[in-house]
């Protein structure tokens, strides 16, 4: 039987300004909520992760059920991913005593070898082509793994190397600044710089995170994760809703073959 070209819609947001301020505030309430549920209401890590996991597993089967972009189905699980990546690296930092510095590699590992996997098999990394059961499936593994990765990196340079949280707010900035120039400037290959951005506002949103519920005495500005949590909890409402009702991330229909 030939195969027929058939237009199908991505499952994921058109990549702009909106995308990249919601990624970021998704990252840093990823870093304040799973340190609230942990800590503040005493939960544990233990608890909170199956807890979460659990909430996670039920909004992914709901995303990959839809067969079109929805805002608010879609940053949920974005938030969610970054909590349970957060959890995961915490479990093996506070609870296995993984070092830092091997969390650090372990993830970039298994980051390298999705993103293998994930274009040996369909051919590209782009996610305007996450139009497949197959390709969404990599996407989100790939995320999670970015989260994890994150935390453990940007815990890493902040805390165990002694930077500071503010200073790495500013290193992790200047980082996804450079980038940006390599590929508006010198043409670096879009793709690449999407997933090297991408993984940068990780840490980036972690540290913004820890700098403003820290206390004082560690570096913070002291406002506490209940207070930083719904600050950015409040800002994501309102873009989602935002995005929701004008559509202006609405992604285009693609062409696959079926």
């Amino acid at each position: 039987m030939e195969a027929k070209a058939k237009k199908l819609l991505s499952k994921v947001p058109e990549i702009t300004i909106y995308f990249w301020i919601i990624k970021i505030l998704c990252t840093t309430v990823g870093e304040t909520a799973a340190d609230y549920l942990n800590m503040t209401l005493g939960f544990g890590l233990t608890n909170t992760t199956y807890f979460m996991g659990a909430i996670l597993i039920a909004m992914l089967v709901w995303q990959f059920r839809l067969r079109k972009y929805v805002p608010t189905v879609y940053w949920l699980v974005v938030v969610l991913l970054s909590i349970v990546g957060t959890l995961i690296t915490d479990n093996l930092t506070d609870r296995m005593g993984v070092p830092l510095i091997y969390s650090t590699i372990g993830f970039s590992v298994a980051l390298a070898v999705t993103f293998y996997a994930w274009y040996k098999s369909e051919g590209t990394l782009s996610i305007h082509s996450i139009n497949t059961f197959k390709r969404e499936a990599y996407y989100w593994l790939t995320i999670l793994f970015t989260f994890a990765l994150g935390t453990a990196s940007g815990d890493l340079i902040a805390e165990q190397f002694g930077v500071g949280y503010f200073a790495s707010i500013i290193l992790f900035a200047a980082l996804i600044g450079v980038i940006t120039l390599a590929h508006y400037k010198f043409r670096l290959n879009s793709v690449l710089a999407f997933w090297l951005a991408y993984i940068l506002t990780r840490p980036l949103g972690a540290s913004i995170g820890d700098f403003m519920s820290q206390p004082n005495d560690a570096g913070g500005l002291g406002l506490g994760t209940i207070v930083t949590s719904v600050i950015f909890l409040v800002a994501i409402v309102i873009l989602v809703i935002y995005l929701t009702i004008t559509r202006a991330d609405a992604p285009k229909g693609v062409k696959a073959e079926v």
